[in-house]
C-alpha cells in the first residue's frame, strides 16, 4: 500500500495508539512504507494481532503501557524525539461501552488529555487524532457535514465528541497542531474483534456458517475501506505539516450509505457462498443509531483525497485478507 499523501514523513518519528487493531496496523504499513520511523503503544499482550501477523510490530519500536499513564506518555515522546503522533487508541464497541460507560470515558477522554498533554510539552508538529462519526448523533438531515452539532447521546458517542472537542481546543488555546477525524465506519482485513459486523460476517460465510445480525439488516451506515482510511490520515498530517489545518474536523467516508442486509448479501456473494443470514432483532440495536453517512467534500477540496475503493472491491480484498491470514479467523 502506497499513496502520494505522508512523504513529509520519510526520516521523521511517528507515533501511533492503537496500533494493534485493523485501522492502527494498515497505518503503521503505510507510515512504513513512507520511509518513517514508528513507535508504537501497547497495552496488553494480546494472543493475535493484525500488526504481529502482518510482521510489522519487529519494524517498530514498542512503548510498554497504558494511554492514561501521564509520565509514560511524556517519556515515549521525548525519549523518540517524536515528531508526529497519531492517536487512534479507544474503547470502540458499542455494546462494550454502554456496559461499562467509566471504563470508556477512562480511556478514550482521559487518556486523549493525557497524551494531548505530553504532545504540547515536548511541541509535537503534527497530531491526527480519531474522533468518530458518531460524534454527531442522530439527526434529521444527512449527510454530516463538519458545520454540524455534536450531540451524542449514548456512552461511546459521547466519549467520542468529548475526545473531539479537547483535541480541538489544544489548538485553539496553546496552538498545538493538532486536527481530528470524524470517518464513517472503517472495515478492511486484520480487524479481530468479532463483535463488529465485517469481521464476523466474513468469518461465517467463509466457513458456510450463516451470519447472525443483531438487526433486522435496515440500519444503514457509511462504510471506508481501510486502505482509503490511511492515505486520508497521511493527507491530514500532510496539511498539518504545512501549517494548515490546524483545530480543524474532517469526515471520511464512501459518501453514500449502505443498509446492513446490502452489506451482507453483497458479502455472501463476493466470497461465493450458499448461506443465508439469521436476523435476529428488529430495527437498530440499542444504544446505536439509525442511520448515518458522512460528506467528506472538506477533506478532498483541501487534499485532493478521495477514496479509491469501492464496496465490493473492499470486501473481496477484506476476504482475501482472512483467507491469507487463516490464523486470524480462530484469534
Amino acid at each position: 500500500m502506497s499513496s502520494n499523501f505522508g512523504e513529509q514523513l520519510r526520516g521523521k518519528t511517528a507515533f501511533v495508539t492503537g496500533a494493534y487493531g485493523m485501522l492502527g496496523s494498515w497505518l503503521v504499513k503505510g507510515l512504513l512504507d513512507h520511509g518513517a520511523r514508528v513507535v508504537v503503544l501497547k497495552r496488553d499482550q494480546v494472543t493475535a494481532s493484525a500488526l504481529a501477523l502482518e510482521g510489522l510490530e519487529g519494524r517498530c519500536q514498542v512503548v510498554r503501557g497504558d494511554l492514561v499513564d501521564a509520565p509514560l506518555m511524556d517519556r515515549a515522546l521525548g525519549e523518540y524525539e517524536v515528531d508526529a503522533v497519531f492517536h487512534l487508541a479507544a474503547q470502540t464497541i458499542v455494546g462494550t461501552a454502554n456496559r461499562s460507560p467509566v471504563s470508556t470515558f477512562e480511556s478514550n477522554i482521559r487518556g486523549t488529555w493525557t497524551l494531548l498533554e505530553a504532545c504540547r510539552h515536548h511541541g509535537v508538529s503534527q497530531t491526527v487524532v480519531a474522533a468518530s462519526d458518531k460524534a454527531y448523533g442522530p439527526h434529521e438531515t444527512l449527510p454530516y457535514t463538519e458545520d454540524m452539532a455534536l450531540q451524542p447521546k449514548f456512552p461511546y458517542d459521547v466519549s467520542k465528541a468529548a475526545t473531539d472537542l479537547i483535541a480541538r481546543s489544544y489548538f485553539h488555546t496553546y496552538g498545538l497542531p493538532v486536527a481530528v477525524t470524524r470517518f464513517a465506519n472503517i472495515y478492511g482485513g486484520g480487524d479481530l474483534n468479532p463483535s463488529r459486523l465485517v469481521p464476523e460476517m466474513v468469518a461465517a460465510i467463509m466457513a458456510g456458517r450463516a451470519p447472525v445480525i443483531r438487526s433486522d439488516g435496515s440500519p444503514e451506515r457509511d462504510f471506508l475501506y481501510v486502505e482509503d482510511a490511511v492515505s486520508a490520515y497521511l493527507a491530514i498530517a500532510d496539511q498539518l505539516a504545512a501549517g494548515n489545518a490546524g483545530g480543524e474536523a474532517f469526515n471520511a467516508g464512501g459518501d453514500a450509505p449502505h443498509s446492513v442486509r446490502e452489506i451482507v448479501d453483497l458479502a455472501i456473494e463476493v466470497v461465493g457462498a450458499d448461506v443465508v443470514a439469521d436476523y435476529q432483532g428488529q430495527g437498530v440495536p440499542a444504544g446505536e443509531i439509525d442511520r448515518q453517512y458522512v460528506d467528506s467534500t472538506k477533506l478532498r477540496s483541501l487534499t485532493g483525497w478521495a477514496p479509491l475503493v469501492d464496496l465490493r472491491e473492499g470486501l473481496q480484498r477484506t476476504v482475501d485478507w482472512y483467507r491469507a491470514h487463516p490464523e486470524a479467523l480462530s484469534a
